[in-house]
Order: C-alpha cells, then sequence, then structure tokens
C-alpha cells in the first residue's frame, strides 16, 4: 500500500444503498409443535442487504455482496432468545429465527478497515402481523396468515462516506451497486396495498425502483392535505364551541343580575 492511498479524497462523497428489515412467515400448527418453543407462531429474517433485487427472485434485495465494504453485522435480538447478540461475519448479513412476540432489534453494520468509519447503528421493529389503518399490528387467524403469504418490513436507506481514503475509494469503484429498475415489477404486498384487508388477497414480495422517492412523495403530500383539512375541521369547531361557551356564560351573568 502506497502513501497516497492513505491521503482522504477531500470534497467528494460516494454512498452505497442498502436496505434492512425483516421478513416473516406463520408456522403451520405441525411446525408450531416441532419446535422447542411451541408457543412460536412465526418464522422471521431479519437482514442488513443490498437495495436491488435479483431478478425472478422472491428475496426482497441482496442482489450485491457487500462484503466488500461491510465487515460485519450486529443483531441485537430481545434478551429472551439464546445468545441475543449475534455477530454475522460474512454475507448474507441475516438471522432467522422463531418466535411470537414483535420487539426492537438493534442493528451495527462494522465496516472494513480500509474505510476507516464509525460503526453504523439501525433499529428495526420486528414486524410479524400485517399493517391495519391505524398502524397497529392486526393477528390473523392462522389459517387466514398462511393463505396470505409473507410480512414485510423494509427500510431503504444509503450509506455516504465523505472524504473517503483514495484506497477505499478504488474498491468501492470496482464494486458499483446494482442499479435499481425504473419500472416497479412486482406486486405490493397484501398488508401494503390493502391495510385491514389481508384476507382479500395473497400480494407479492416488495421490491425497491426509482421511482419509490416519488411515491414517498406524493403520499407524504396526501397525508399533509388530510392533516390540514383537519386542522381547519377541529379549529372551526373550537371556534363554534367557544362562541357557544360565550354566549351561555352571557345567560349566566344576565340570569344572576336579574336574581339580584
Amino acid at each position: 500500500m502506497s502513501s497516497n492511498d492513505r491521503v482522504r479524497v477531500r470534497g467528494l462523497s460516494i454512498f452505497r444503498p442498502i436496505i434492512y428489515g425483516n421478513t416473516a412467515v406463520a408456522l403451520t400448527q405441525k411446525e408450531r409443535d416441532a419446535l422447542p418453543s411451541p408457543d412460536h407462531t412465526h418464522r422471521w429474517t431479519v437482514a442488513v442487504r443490498s437495495a436491488a433485487s435479483v431478478p425472478g427472485s422472491d428475496q426482497v434485495g441482496g442482489a450485491d455482496d457487500l462484503s466488500y465494504f461491510i465487515k460485519r453485522v450486529t443483531f441485537k435480538l430481545h434478551d429472551t432468545y439464546p445468545t441475543p447478540t449475534r455477530n454475522i461475519d460474512k454475507p448474507p448479513f441475516e438471522v432467522t429465527e422463531t418466535g411470537w412476540g414483535e420487539f426492537e432489534i438493534i442493528i451495527r453494520i462494522t465496516f472494513i478497515t480500509e474505510a476507516a468509519e464509525k460503526t453504523m447503528t439501525l433499529l428495526h421493529h420486528l414486524k410479524l402481523h400485517p399493517w391495519t389503518v391505524t398502524g397497529e399490528p392486526e393477528i390473523p387467524p392462522l389459517e387466514v396468515a398462511l393463505k396470505a403469504g409473507p410480512v414485510h418490513s423494509w427500510q431503504y436507506d444509503e450509506i455516504v462516506f465523505n472524504d473517503p481514503f483514495q484506497n477505499f475509494l478504488n474498491l468501492l469503484t470496482q464494486h458499483p451497486p446494482t442499479p435499481l429498475p425504473k419500472v416497479k415489477k412486482k406486486p405490493v404486498p397484501f398488508h401494503l396495498a390493502n391495510p385491514g384487508s389481508f384476507e382479500e388477497s395473497k400480494g407479492g414480495t416488495p421490491e425497491f425502483w426509482t421511482g419509490m422517492i416519488a411515491e414517498e412523495a406524493e403520499r407524504l403530500e396526501e397525508a399533509r392535505k388530510k392533516v390540514i383539512t383537519e386542522q381547519e375541521r377541529l379549529r372551526a369547531e373550537l371556534i363554534e364551541k367557544e362562541q357557544e361557551y360565550e354566549k351561555l356564560k352571557k345567560q349566566v351573568a344576565e340570569g344572576a343580575g336579574a336574581a339580584a
């Protein structure tokens, strides 16, 4: 390694897209009975992967091997699990377990030595059950959950490396990430498309694509408009109540004056 390799390239930023989250599937009664803990209802996998998916695969993300810049991913599970801290030192950076409850998982990404970057910490809420319109989990009957298919909960993120060392920059440029598709090809999972209506149809596997930013912006704008509408309704209701209060207060004062 030359001395130039340990020189930072100032003013330059380079990023790598990743996703983190989990997929969960309901267990059949036979599968539950075969487990050491028969009260476990789901098998789930929590993972850190590249954002792009392998064409034709049912797996979310994972088209690229991230080990060229990630040394280790540590998953901190609930303390009730044997060895709750799981260190994964080679791809795939994932942990598969069974369980019955949802909880917060701490994810720590340790980068290779050449990156000279601090450990990155992420937080993921393990999702086993479908979303509802209120955002609360809904636990469907076993036969419905088995028919509906996997529940997905994934978050897109971009790891940004500012002023990278030259040797690390060289390593990153030698491994360009697989581009995200420009057109969404996979159907939306049932619990994302129809919150609260998971009985109706079986959905597909989520896929990250370039238009997702515009989609998210549209959803945020729609939510903003709903908030404004609700604020106006509540303001009008408050004004009406205040006017009613003033009217009643005036009537009480007039009644008190008449009694005197």
